[in-house]
């Protein structure tokens, strides 16, 4: 049986499945040590946030999780990101958006795409190694280029197109924050 063609955009399967953890060194010690999925990249995110790893899938798929210091318990029923101009906090054990793998040769191509279909969506994110890990212009350390948007039910999506294959040198170069961290991050955090 033939696959059905999509004749709007030539998607290439997930780019990676984000999701939140209580607890990083745990989620660690599972993807890696228990199922073997390889450490691929760690971020630790700007101003006490906390941090982000991704594990290889197979197949250039990653499974990547956000921790968050400062994220609310895991609780049935609040299991997406908070609606914003890019996918917010969300609690433990919930998904905060799904990135869709998308040519980085097409990747501007798709973001005046979906605008011109009226999806109200981010600029071209270019995740990189700056402080502030994001630009709006390609650096020589992007790693990956997105565009966010989000589906009628407030599901945070994202077109993401790997810049570079990883891991590359320096790549994996933090280690994975506890629970018990978390008030450590908080206060690295801008007082609100």
């Amino acid at each position: 049986m033939a696959r059905p063609e999509n004749t709007e955009f030539e998607l290439q399967g997930v780019n990676h499945l984000a999701l939140v953890c209580k607890d990083m060194a745990r989620t660690v010690a599972f993807y890696r040590d228990v199922l073997g999925m390889a450490l691929i990249k760690t971020i630790e995110l700007p101003r006490g946030m906390g941090q982000h790893f991704f594990f290889d899938l197979g197949n250039g798929d990653s499974l990547a999780f956000f921790w968050f210091p400062n994220a609310p318990e895991a609780q049935p029923g609040i299991a997406s990101a908070k609606r914003g101009p890019l996918p917010g906090v969300s609690a433990h054990g919930s998904m905060n958006h799904i990135a869709i793998n998308v040519s980085a040769e097409k990747i501007d191509e798709y973001h005046r795409k979906l605008k011109a279909k009226g999806i109200e969506c981010s600029r071209v994110i270019n995740h990189d190694e700056s402080p502030a890990q994001a630009s709006l212009e390609q650096t020589p350390s992007t790693f990956v280029r997105s565009i966010y948007f989000y589906d009628p039910d407030g599901i945070a999506l994202e077109f993401a197109a790997w810049t570079r294959e990883l891991p590359k040198e320096g790549d994996v170069a933090h280690e994975p924050a506890s629970a018990f961290d978390a008030a450590r991050y908080r206060e690295l955090a801008p007082a609100k």
